[in-house]
């Protein structure tokens, strides 16, 4: 089973490369972070004709997150819990192949220190008292997508650049350090420990170019997913498509439960 996480910086506008990246791929499960379109502008029959179910939770102009499958997807929730009146659409989470699937789009952040740091770190908060429950159940879990973080110096190219950006400000890296505490696998890095892999790579200074990038889009996996992880990468080349995303695809293979 292939779960891909894709942050398609506009679903509508990427929706080329979208569908030439899901024909030469095939991945079983596809988690979609920045839709940039309201529910009603999901490109829903393209999606369909493409082979896949779909479910989104959509916001007009920012944010927006969808899980596409080739097989039955049933939606759990769309939203974290606990703050009823968060208008972002960033989170959305569904039952497919036995497996649960969060798709999350974790706030940016920028500028930091500010208001909008603040959310990102409420954010994060709640998202791991979720992510706890979800561990406690004691079933397969993969909670993928732009988590808008760098874990280590590992993660960025040039790391002195970025101490003070809200993706790898000490409080950042100490949250996510918080969630990875629960017992979460990262599958790329379990796989690739010390290997410099990206996901992210700025439109700015021919940075695909140069490989200047940042690893910003993680798998975690429960301890009964991550027994079945077989194979985990990221499609760099999609990144240098014409008309493409700032992001590439990262994707898993697990085995079959």
């Amino acid at each position: 089973m292939k779960i891909a996480t894709y942050n398609v910086n506009g679903v509508n506008g990427r929706l080329p490369v979208l569908l030439r990246w899901l024909q030469e791929t095939a991945p079983d499960v596809v988690c979609l972070q920045e839709l940039k379109a309201p529910d009603e502008k999901f490109p829903l029959q393209a999606i369909n004709d493409a082979g896949y179910q779909a479910i989104w939770h959509g916001q007009k102009s920012w944010n927006g997150v969808a899980i596409l499958s080739k097989t039955e997807i049933k939606e759990l929730r769309r939203g974290l819990p606990s703050d009823p009146d968060d208008t972002h659409s960033r989170y959305i989470e569904a039952l497919v192949n036995g497996i649960v699937v969060g798709c999350l789009y974790l706030p940016n952040g920028n500028p930091a220190p500010g208001p909008k740091f603040d959310y990102k770190l409420q954010w994060f908060e709640r998202f791991t008292a979720h992510a706890r429950g979800l561990f406690d159940r004691g079933i397969p879990v993969v909670l993928c997508g732009d988590y808008n973080v760098m874990p280590t110096e590992a993660d960025v190219y040039k790391p002195e650049r970025w101490v003070n950006d809200a993706l790898f400000r000490p409080e950042t890296r100490q949250a996510f350090k918080t969630l990875m505490a629960q017992g979460w696998t990262d599958a790329i890095r379990k796989l690739y420990p010390t290997e410099t892999i990206y996901t992210f790579w700025d439109y700015f200074r021919d940075a695909y170019g140069r490989n200047a990038g940042l690893r910003i889009d993680h798998f975690l996996l429960s301890p009964q997913a991550d027994t079945r992880l077989l194979a985990a990468g990221v499609d760099r080349h999609v990144r240098g498509w014409e008309k493409s995303s700032d992001h590439g695809p990262v994707w898993i293979e697990l085995a079959n439960g």
